[in-house]
C-alpha cells in the first residue's frame, strides 16, 4: 500500500471534537488506499501546563524526569486518537516513542534524531493494522530513557518517518490554510502559495514564519520529503494547501517568494574595536561559546578618533535575539576583562525589527536589493544593518517601521499577483 504520513499540531487535537475531526480525515485517507502513519502532538496548552508542574515540584529538575513528564501529553492524544479511530471502523494503534521505537542522542529536551527502525510499525501493517498513530516530539536514548525533542519536535517527528517509511507525502495539519506570501495580520493582500521550494520555507521559518519548525524543513530537504501545510478545521483534497517541495518541481518562480520578518530583534556595537588581523574571531569567539545566534554583522571605521587614528580602530556591529542581549554582553565583557579584545564601548539597540525578502529567483535576477531599498527609502524607513544571502536579503529597521515595512515590500514586488 502507499504510505501517508499525517501530523495534527496541538490546536488540531486541543479537545475530543477536534480529535474527532482530525480521525475523520485519517479515515478518509484510509479509505482511498493508505496505509497512515499519524504524528500527534499533546492538546493545545498541555505541554506548557506540565512544564508549570515540573518547576513547581522541582526548580532545578533532573532532565530526564522532565522529558518523562512532559512527554506524556503526545501519549494521550495518541491513545484517544487510536480510540477514535477503532470506533470508526479503521484497525489503528498507539505507538509511544520507545514502542517504535524512535531512537535518538542523549540529549535531554533537545535530542536529535539516531535511527527509527521500520520492523515494529511494518510487522503491524501486515497484520491489518491501517494507521499507526505516533506520539511525536519524544524518542528513547542510547540510555533507555525517553527524551524530547524541543519545541515544534513534532513536525520534525513527521517529517523523519515519512524519510523512514518512503511516504509519499508528509501533510502538516495546522490553524493556516498554507503558506502565504507574509503574514496576513499584516496586510490583507497576502496571497497563499500553491507551491514553495525547501529552500524558501527554511529560510521563512529562520526568519520567524511559525507556519514549520525549521529543523523539519531541513530534514524535508535533506532527504526529498515533499511536505503538504494544510489547515485542520476546512475540507480539503489534492490542491489544498501549500506544497513544500524541491525547487524543480516548481515551474516558474517569483523573483521574491514572500516577505519575513521578527520583531525580538537587538542590534549591539562594540565601538573603537582595534583594527587587526584576529579580531572578528576574539569577538565571535566567546559569542559562539556563550550560545549567541549572530546574524547580520558589520564592520566599519570608527567615527571617533579617526583623525587621530586613521584605520587603527573599527566600529563591529551584528544583531542577535533580543532574549540573548544579556548573554552577549557578559560574553563580550568577559574577553575584555581577558585581555583578548578592547573596545571604548558597548551599544544596545532593542527597539529594531528583522524585514527579510525570500526568493529563489535572486539567483538570476538582478537589481532586487536596489528594487528593496529603494521601496524602503520612499517611505522614509532607515536601513539600520543589512544581510544577505543567495536567496535572501535581510534589514534591521526600527520597530515602529516593521509593519509598514513588511506592507511595502509585499507591493513593491506584487506579491499579491500569483506566476
Amino acid at each position: 500500500m502507499p504510505l501517508l504520513v499525517m501530523k495534527f499540531g496541538g490546536t488540531s487535537v486541543a479537545d475530543l471534537a477536534r480529535i474527532e475531526n482530525a480521525a475523520q480525515k485519517v479515515m478518509r485517507e484510509v479509505e482511498r488506499g493508505y496505509d497512515v502513519v499519524v504524528i500527534v502532538s499533546a492538546m493545545a496548552g498541555r505541554t506548557n501546563e506540565l512544564v508549570g508542574w515540573v518547576n513547581q515540584t522541582s526548580p532545578f529538575y533532573d532532565a530526564r524526569e522532565y522529558d518523562a513528564v512532559v512527554s506524556s501529553g503526545e501519549n494521550v492524544t495518541a491513545g484517544l486518537m487510536a480510540l477514535r479511530l477503532q470506533e470508526l471502523g479503521v484497525p489503528a494503534r498507539s505507538w509511544q516513542g520507545w514502542q517504535v521505537p524512535i531512537l535518538t542522542t542523549s540529549q535531554h529536551s533537545a535530542a536529535r534524531f539516531v535511527d527509527i527502525p521500520r520492523a515494529n510499525i511494518d510487522a503491524k501493517f501486515a497484520e491489518g493494522m491501517k494507521v499507526a498513530v505516533v506520539a511525536g516530539f519524544q524518542g528513547l536514548s542510547p540510555e533507555n530513557r525517553i527524551t524530547t525533542l524541543g519545541r515544534g519536535g513534532s513536525d520534525t517527528t513527521a517529517v523523519a518517518f515519512a524519510a523512514a517509511f518512503g511516504a509519499e507525502r508528509c501533510d502538516i495539519y495546522t490553524d493556516v490554510d498554507g503558506v502565504y506570501t507574509t503574514d496576513p495580520r499584516i496586510t490583507a493582500k497576502a496571497r497563499k502559495l500553491d507551491r514553495i521550494s525547501f529552500e524558501e520555507m527554511l529560510e521563512l521559518a529562520s526568519l520567524g514564519a511559525k507556519v514549520l519548525q525549521t529543523r523539519s524543513v531541513e530534514l524535508a530537504m535533506r532527504y526529498k520529503v515533499r511536505l503538504r501545510v494544510l489547515s485542520s478545521f476546512e475540507e480539503t483534497d489534492e490542491t489544498s494547501g501549500t506544497l513544500v517541495c524541491d525547487e524543480d518541481e516548481i515551474m516558474e518562480s517569483k523573483v521574491v517568494s514572500g516577505v519575513a520578518y521578527s520583531r525580538d530583534e537587538a542590534k549591539i556595537t562594540l565601538v573603537t574595536v582595534e583594527d587587526r588581523p584576529g579580531i572578528a574571531a576574539a569577538i565571535f569567539g566567546p559569542l559562539a561559546e556563550a550560545g549567541v545566534n549572530v546574524d547580520m554583522i558589520v564592520q566599519n571605521i570608527s567615527e571617533r578618533d579617526y583623525e587621530d587614528h586613521p584605520g587603527a580602530v573599527t566600529d563591529m556591529t551584528f544583531s542577535c535575539p533580543i532574549d540573548q542581549v544579556d548573554r552577549a554582553r557578559r560574553a563580550v565583557e568577559a574577553a575584555r576583562q581577558a585581555g583578548t579584545i578592547a573596545y571604548e564601548d558597548l551599544i544596545v539597540d532593542t527597539d529594531v525589527a528583522k524585514v527579510s525578502v525570500v526568493g529563489i529567483g535572486m539567483r538570476s535576477h538582478a537589481g532586487v536589493a536596489a528594487r528593496m531599498f529603494r521601496a524602503l527609502a520612499d517611505e522614509n524607513i532607515n536601513i539600520k544593518v543589512i544581510g544577505t544571502s543567495e536567496i535572501k536579503i535581510s534589514v534591521l529597521v526600527d520597530r515602529k517601521y516593521m509593519e509598514l515595512a513588511v506592507q511595502t515590500l509585499h507591493d513593491a514586488f506584487e506579491l499579491e499577483k500569483a506566476g
